[in-house]
This record gives structure tokens, C-alpha cells and sequence, in this order.
């Protein structure tokens, strides 16, 4: 039994899907297909149930997959651990980020850092802020540079690096802007679109509202600001967005009993060791702020 095939295991068990497993490990579908049944030949026993298109887990297969989390967490701490002895700040560092954070926060402090450290290999995953600190949770990814969580599970560490003003925005040609002083209240009774309500930045924005009697009416959700913008700006709704995005296709409303911000920083698992490549992008981002 081989650790590459104890991966393959992990990413088919938690995609369902060898195709998806061999996408995250960057290999084709037969090589996820031949590491699954070598390992079942060498435990002596299938690990997947294969039905059509499904595919799930089979009693051997539920078993086995606590352990093989374990094991390939342990290793992990190992290589971590070991590049802490060596002093050199190489090998493969595993990032998840928003888009927007991606586009509007790291390149700058990602160039430099390629430039300090070019051994390092850089895994960098582009998703929701939420799924990357589940990502981080569950030890798929070693960092997530992300909106932070208002309450963060216990499995992780925060930094927080960069406090993000937001504003409400709205088209040049809302109705809103023919009131000499728009109020929460008005503001209501027109349409929203404001990111899903999963997110943590839709959470920050309704908690604010409802802090003052006020409920958004949505009319779209999306979690990519760039795509808020773009619907704001035909006029589909206001929203709210980072002050950083702001341009002249929006106005940003003046609202004095409103004020919103969120954080935005990195998690890490509380239990696991940080690598040379993680701690040095760490300092880093403690310098960007």
C-alpha cells in the first residue's frame, strides 16, 4: 500500500467521481482507476461500490477512509515538520482564495514572493472563501487567504491582514439618487442582488441591515463581486461592494447609520505544523497590511 494510491482513495471517496479525483491530482482518469485497484487488490477487497455513473463507498471503503485521512495528515506534518530542519523554504504550498482577493489583494505580494522563494511550488485553488477554510478544515489545503468567518470553526487559525471597507452601490441612473438623502428605509423597498446567503460577506450585510429593521428584497444572488458589479450597473439592483471596486459605471450611497466593512486574512488548521513555504507567505502578508 502506497501513498499515491492512498490519495487517489481520499479525492474518489470525496468527490464521488474518479474523474474529479484525477482534476485535483492532475492526472487522467485511468491512473486514478489503476492506483483504486491496486490498492483493493493489495487489502484484499473492493473499496468502491461502481453503479452507472455512481459511485460510492462500500463497507471496506468507510472503514478504510478515517485512516487513510490520518495517515496522509501525518505524513504531511512530517514534510512540514522536516523543511523547518532544513531551514530552505521549498517544496509545494497549497492556497485557497476568493476571486476577488485573488485579483484585488494578492499579486503583489504573490510576486514577491515568488521572487524570494522560486522553489516553491505554488498550488493556488480559486473558490468561495467558505469552501476554502472547509478546504483548510479538513487539511486538502494548507492555507486560505479568504474573507474571514464571523465565527470560525474550531479547527481553525486566523490572521487577519487586511480590514475591507464596503459601501452600498447602486447605478448612476437609480431612483434612489433623485432623493436628497436616501435612508435605509427607502433603500429597502427597491431590489437586491448580493451574494449567496451562505457566503460571510452576505452575513456581515444583512446582519448590519437587520441591525437597523431593514430586510433586503433580492432579486439575484452571485458570489463573484466582478458579476454583482456588472448587474448593479445595468441596474438590476444595488448591492454592496468592496470600495476598492468602485468606479464611475456606480455611485456609492451615502448612508451615515450604515457603516460596513468586513476582514479579510488567513486560516490555517490549529493541529496541523506549518510549512517553511507557509510561514514565510505569512510574513508576508503580516507586511502587505
Amino acid at each position: 500500500m502506497d501513498t499515491h494510491s492512498l490519495s487517489a482513495f481520499l479525492e474518489v471517496a470525496e468527490a464521488s467521481s474518479f474523474s474529479k479525483a484525477g482534476e485535483r491530482l492532475h492526472l487522467s482518469q485511468p491512473a486514478i482507476s489503476k492506483r483504486i485497484a491496486a490498492l483493493e487488490i493489495a487489502l484484499g477487497m473492493p473499496l468502491f461500490n461502481r453503479v452507472g455513473r455512481r459511485i460510492d463507498l462500500t463497507d471496506a471503503g468507510r472503514t478504510l477512509l478515517p485512516y487513510a485521512r490520518r495517515v496522509l495528515a501525518e505524513l504531511e506534518d512530517g514534510r512540514r515538520a522536516l523543511s523547518h530542519l532544513s531551514g530552505a523554504v521549498s517544496g509545494r504550498l497549497s492556497i485557497g482564495t476568493s476571486h476577488h482577493i485573488g485579483l484585488h489583494r494578492l499579486p503583489e505580494v504573490l510576486r514577491s514572493y515568488t521572487q524570494a522563494y522560486p522553489d516553491v511550488d505554488l498550488d493556488i485553488h480559486f473558490m468561495d472563501s467558505e469552501d476554502a477554510c472547509e478546504e483548510v478544515a479538513q487539511g486538502r489545503l494548507e492555507l486560505g487567504i479568504v474573507t474571514l468567518p464571523r465565527e470560525p470553526p474550531d479547527a481553525l487559525r486566523m490572521q487577519m491582514i487586511w480590514v475591507d471597507p464596503l459601501s452600498v452601490v447602486v447605478a448612476p441612473t437609480h431612483p434612489l439618487l433623485r432623493e436628497q438623502v436616501p435612508t435605509l428605509k427607502a433603500l429597502a423597498a427597491y431590489p437586491a442582488v448580493l451574494p449567496d446567503e451562505r457566503t460571510y460577506t452576505h452575513r456581515i450585510v444583512t446582519a448590519a441591515l437587520q441591525a437597523h429593521g431593514v430586510a433586503p428584497r433580492i432579486r439575484l444572488s452571485t458570489n463573484y463581486l466582478e458579476t454583482l458589479k456588472m448587474l448593479v450597473a445595468i441596474g438590476l439592483g444595488w448591492s454592496v461592494l468592496p470600495r476598492s471596486m468602485l468606479d464611475d459605471t456606480l455611485v456609492a450611497l451615502e448612508l451615515p447609520e450604515l457603516t460596513l466593512s468586513r476582514e479579510l486574512g488567513a486560516v490555517w488548521h490549529r493541529g496541523r505544523t506549518r510549512s517553511g513555504p507557509a510561514r514565510a507567505l505569512l510574513d508576508l502578508l503580516a507586511a502587505a497590511r
